[in-house]
């Protein structure tokens, strides 16, 4: 159950980190249609932490705000080895 809660909290964490770097590049979440070619209903899923992005997707997001895509990875999150297990 540990492992859930992880990575319900690390996903919380990366759509904080991309909805301040969307909110830099786009600031709205109607311009994301446009830019990153998601809708933005299916795109706000992964601010919010409900999505579970592939890498595809995140290399789609980031061509889309202008950014690499580590920075979509970019923020501080503290993770032990048991905490997967």
């Amino acid at each position: 159950m540990a492992k859930d809660k992880l990575l319900k909290d690390y996903r919380k964490a990366f759509g904080e980190n991309l909805k301040r770097i969307r909110e830099e590049k786009i600031k709205t979440l109607s311009g994301v249609d446009s830019k990153t070619r998601f809708d933005s209903s299916n795109y706000h899923k992964y601010e919010i932490g409900t999505g579970n992005p592939t890498l595809e997707t995140i290399i789609r997001i980031a061509t889309g705000l202008g950014v690499h895509p580590k920075e979509l990875l970019n923020f501080d999150f503290e993770i032990k080895s048991e905490d997967m297990h």
